[in-house]
This record gives C-alpha cells, structure tokens and sequence, in this order.
C-alpha cells in the first residue's frame, strides 16, 4: 500500500480521453464521461444499438437487423461509434493504447449481462497472420481476454482462424462486405472441441455491416456450436 500510494503521487491517475487526473485508475473525467455515447436504456438485442423509447421486455430490433437478418442470437455494444467512442476506439486499435483494454472490458461486460448464458465460451474475432505481424496485437482478442477475466468465463484466443487474407473493408458498401468476409474465417480444427455444444460468445472492437461476425458465427455454427451472441466496444450507426 505505502509503495501504490508513492506512485500514485508521483504518476497520478490520468483520464483515458484527455488526459487530465482523474480520482481513479483506467476512468474518465466527468467531461469525457458525458461526451462518450454508452448505450443504455432500450437497444436493439441483436446488436445494442440504443433505439427510441422506453425499456421492454420484448424482443426489439434496429432498422439494419430487421432489414438483414443475423445469424447470430444475440447482442450488444457498450457505445455508439462517435464522438468520444470512435476516439477510444481507434485510440486502442491503431495508437497502441492498451491501457484502454480494461475499462473497455468492464464496460463491455455491463453491456452484454443480459446476454451471458452459463459454460458460455468467449472468443475473438481473428486476425490474418500478415495483419497480426504488422499490427503486433489482435485488439479483438485483448478485449475478449480482458472481459472474459471482468465476467469470470472460460475463452479462446484462437478458436477461430483467418486461412485467407482479405481487402480491408473501411469504405466497402455492404455487399462488398459480405461477399469480402464469405468463407474467410474458419474454426481451428485443434479447438473445435472446445465449442462443440456450446454456446459462444464473438468479441470485436466494431460491428459496422456485421459482416465479419456473421462470418465468425456461421463458422461456429457449422462447426457444432449450438449457438451465437456477440458483443462489441462500438456500434457504428448510420449517422455515425
């Protein structure tokens, strides 16, 4: 304790956003906290996007999964892909800012409570061998690893696999996405055991088209997962 408080006094806190301190480690200011757009309230159970209106038991669901029906159950986001949420996330996925993985993950996991079914098996969503050497880290699998602690739940960081090398699909349409992402990921034939049975829960930084989730879900399906739920940081929406 004598040591944590001298470094506490000599490296304060820090807010993850801006910078200025903060009372707590890994938090934000309250400035930052009010301009990050966590979802709450009534959101699509397909994939968290917040939508108008209040709380209800029933099943609802945003314009883009009534429109494109998913494979996957169900899912979650922790925020809304703007504002002070695009910059955390592209802050972690592209500026080596790891210490944002923790509270991502515990934000993450207040997101996805409803959605967690007991013996669920976490997991991420992979990366191309040549994507990881360049990037040095997948983010989806730091985020899974991280949450899969914050929830007390068994993970694999390599129960699914990217054989092909895909164009990145920033500035795709969605059918570009989906015919890209058709077939490109598959499950590690040494872990399919693993899922076999079970229900699976898929963890990615962003869900834009879902097009990679929907892949990383029909490879767990086919593989002998009984079912699929997925969970996100960042939900990009249309006004995003």
């Amino acid at each position: 304790m004598p040591l944590q408080t001298a470094l506490r006094m000599v490296y304060p806190p820090r807010c993850l956003s801006c910078g200025d301190t903060v009372d707590s480690e890994f938090g934000l200011c309250g400035e930052c906290w009010r301009e990050t757009p966590f979802t709450g309230g009534l959101v699509c159970d397909c994939c968290g996007l917040p939508l108008p209106g209040a709380e209800t038991d029933e099943t609802v669901l945003c314009d883009d999964c009534l429109t494109l029906p998913r494979p996957w159950g169900r899912g979650r986001a922790a925020m809304v892909y703007r504002d002070n949420g695009r910059k955390l996330v592209l802050a972690l996925k592209h500026g080596d800012r790891h210490d944002i993985v923790r509270p991502a993950a515990a934000w993450m996991a207040r997101a996805a409570r409803p959605i967690l079914q007991e013996k669920m098996l976490i997991a991420p969503i992979p990366l191309h061998w040549l994507r990881m050497l360049k990037r040095r880290f997948n983010q989806s699998a730091l985020l899974a690893g991280a949450l899969a602690d914050e929830v007390a739940m068994p993970w694999c960081p390599d129960l699914l696999q990217r054989p092909r090398r895909t164009v990145p699909l920033e500035g795709r349409t969605r059918e570009e996405r989906f015919e890209t992402m058709a077939d490109a990921i598959t499950v590690h034939p040494k872990r399919r055991r693993r899922l076999i049975g079970r229900q699976v829960l898929l963890v990615d930084d962003v869900m834009t088209s879902g097009a990679t989730l929907a892949a990383a879900t029909e490879a767990c399906l086919s593989a002998g997962a009984t079912g699929v739920s997925v969970v996100t940081l960042a939900r990009v929406a249309k006004d995003a």
